[in-house]
C-alpha cells in the first residue's frame, strides 16, 4: 500500500511526464508546496526526497529544486520509469560523485568557450600532446608539495581506461608479468587479459606491499612492470605509510622495474602543508591546484621516482563522470614510448572537453569541487560508520568506498546475492582479487551514488542482512 508522501510524489512525476513539468523547472519551496497541498511540512520534505530518490528533480543549496533533465531514461521513457523504482538496486557497486551546485559551478567558465570562434577552435582535431597551455595546467593538477612534473611529461587520452591500456601495451609485452597489489582495480585485471599480460600478485600488508615479497617475486621471474595505487588504494581506501613508500621506491629503483600509478582517487588525499597554491609557469594569476594545505599525504611515488613512473589521472571522479579526460605524467624514454602506444590504442581527448578542463582549472573550479567533494566523502564516511559500527572496515575516512570484511558465515558471493535481493547493489571481493583462485570474504561499499537519505537507508539494511543467518 502507498503512503501519503508516495502518492504526492506519483502526481508530481506524471507532471513531469506529460510535460507539465519540464527539465530545468523550479518547483515551490517544501513550505509552499506543503501550503497548496494541505499537507504537513514533513510530509512535503518526504516527498521531495522521494523525487530525489528517483531521479526526477535535483535540490541545490540555496537556489531550490529544480526538474532534472531526462539522461538515458526518466521521461523520456514514460510512467514506469518515475514511479518507485522497485526493480532497480541501489547502487553502492559504482562510484559517481557529484556534489550539489556542481554543473552551476561547472557551467560559468564555459560562455566564453561557447561563442562561435572560440567553439571553432575547440572542435578541431587533437592528438596526444594537447596544447602547451593544457600540458602546463594538468602539470599543475598533478603537482604536489615541492614536486611538479614538466609540462613536457604530459600526455593526454580519452579517459584514465585508455591512458592505463597504452602504459601497459607500452611497458608489458604480450606474455610479460605485470606486479599488481593483491587487491587490485578490476579494469587493470581486464586490460591485462585482453593483452596477454600475466598478473602477478604482491603481497600486502597494513602498510602497503611486501618490499621483500616484491623483490623475491622479480628474482624468481623478472616483472616488466608494477601497477601500484599508493594513494587512496581502491578498495582498500588506504594510502601507503611514508616510510613504505620511501623503502619502496628504493627497492624499484634499484631493480629497474618501471612503475604505472594509478592516482584517480588520490584527489581525497590530503596535501602537505608545503603546497602553497600559486601560479606556476603560465597559470593565470590566482589559480589553485587541488590542494587545501592539511598535512598527512605523503605524495605520489612519482615524485622520488620520476624518471621510472608513469603516473595516470583523469576528470572522470574529481568533476564528473561523462569527462572523460585522461592525462598521464611521464619522463624521458617512457613517454616516447607511451606516445606510440597512445597513438595506437587510444582515442585523444575531445578538445572541447580538454578546452574546458584547461578553463575549469585555471579559474579554480576544479578546486573547488574538490574541496566539495573531500567534505562530501568525509560525512558519507560518517554516517556509513555510524550505521555500519561494529563491522569490520577498513578505508580511509575521507574517502568514497568501505572495504567490509563480512561476519562469520557470510560469504562474500552469498552477502550479494542476498543484497541484490533486496534491492543494494555492492561489489564482491573476488572482484578485486589479482589472483583469480582467491576469493576474500568482503564487499567494497561504494558511498558517492545515491543520496545520503538513500545510502542511509541502504547501509541498515546491509546490517540487517548481515546479522541473519545465511
Amino acid at each position: 500500500m502507498r503512503t501519503d508522501y508516495q502518492r504526492l510524489a506519483d502526481e508530481v512525476a506524471a507532471w513531469i511526464t506529460d510535460g507539465t513539468l519540464r527539465p530545468g523547472d523550479r518547483l515551490p519551496t517544501q513550505r509552499a508546496y506543503a501550503r497548496r497541498r494541505g499537507v504537513a511540512p514533513s510530509t512535503a520534505t518526504r516527498v521531495y526526497r522521494e523525487l530525489v530518490r528517483r531521479g526526477l528533480v535535483t535540490g541545490e543549496v540555496g537556489r531550490g529544486t529544480y526538474v532534472r533533465a531526462a539522461s538515458g531514461g526518466g521521461a523520456e521513457r514514460g510512467g514506469p520509469a518515475l514511479a518507485e523504482p522497485s526493480e532497480a538496486p541501489i547502487d553502492l557497486e559504482l562510484n559517481y560523485p557529484v556534489t550539489p551546485g556542481q554543473a552551476e559551478l561547472l557551467a560559468r567558465p564555459l560562455s566564453a568557450l561557447l561563442r562561435p570562434d572560440a567553439l571553432d577552435d575547440a572542435l578541431r582535431p587533437l592528438g596526444a600532446a594537447g596544447t602547451p597551455l593544457a600540458r602546463s595546467r594538468f602539470a599543475r593538477l598533478a603537482a604536489h608539495g615541492d614536486w611538479t612534473p614538466a609540462a613536457e611529461a604530459v600526455l593526454f587520452a580519452g579517459n584514465a581506461r585508455q591512458a592505463t591500456a597504452a602504459a601497459l601495451a607500452a611497458l608489458v609485452p604480450t606474455g610479460g608479468r605485470l606486479g599488481v597489489e593483491a587487491l587490485t582495480y578490476p579494469v587493470v585485471k581486464s586490460l591485462a587479459r585482453r593483452l596477454g599480460v600475466t598478473l602477478v600478485p604482491l603481497p600486502l600488508d597494513a602498510h602497503g606491499p611486501d618490499p621483500a615479497a616484491l623483490v623475491a617475486l622479480h628474482r624468481a621471474a623478472p616483472l616488466h612492470a608494477v601497477y601500484l595505487q599508493p594513494r587512496v588504494h581502491n578498495p582498500l581506501g588506504v594510502s601507503w605509510s611514508e616510510a613504505r613508500r620511501a623503502l619502496l621506491a628504493d627497492v624499484l629503483s634499484g631493480a629497474g622495474i618501471p612503475v604505472i600509478e594509478d592516482a584517480v582517487w588520490s584527489f581525497l588525499a590530503p596535501c602537505p602543508a608545503s603546497q602553497d597554491g600559486g601560479a606556476v609557469g603560465d597559470e593565470e594569476p590566482g589559480d589553485q591546484g587541488p590542494c587545501d594545505q592539511a598535512p598527512g599525504d605523503h605524495g605520489p611515488l612519482a615524485a622520488l621516482l620520476p624518471d621510472q613512473v608513469v603516473l595516470i589521472d583523469s576528470l572522470s571522479k574529481r568533476l564528473a563522470p561523462g569527462l572523460t579526460v585522461g592525462f598521464l605524467v611521464a619522463s624521458g624514454p617512457l613517454r616516447s614510448a607511451l606516445a606510440d602506444a597512445l597513438r595506437g590504442l587510444a582515442a585523444p581527448p575531445g578538445a572541447f572537453a580538454l578546452e574546458a578542463a584547461v578553463r575549469w582549472i585555471g579559474d579554480g573550479t576544479v578546486a573547488r569541487i574538490v574541496a566539495d567533494k573531500r567534505a562530501d566523502a568525509a560525512a558519507r564516511q560518517r554516517l556509513a560508520r555510524q550505521v555500519l559500527a561494529g563491522q569490520v572496515l577498513r578505508g580511509h575516512q575521507g574517502t568514497y568506498y568501505l572495504w567490509w570484511e563480512l561476519p562469520e558465515p557470510w560469504r562474500a558471493e552469498t552477502f550479494a546475492a542476498a543484497a541484490l535481493d533486496h534491492g543494494i547493489a555492492v561489489t564482491r571481493g573476488s572482484a578485486f582479487a589479482a589472483d583469480g583462485r582467491s576469493s576474500p570474504r568482503a564487499v567494497r561499499i561504494g558511498l558517492a551514488s545515491p543520496p545520503p537519505d538513500v545510502l542511509e537507508y541502504a547501509l541498515g539494511r546491509l546490517v540487517r542482512i548481515a546479522a541473519a543467518r545465511v
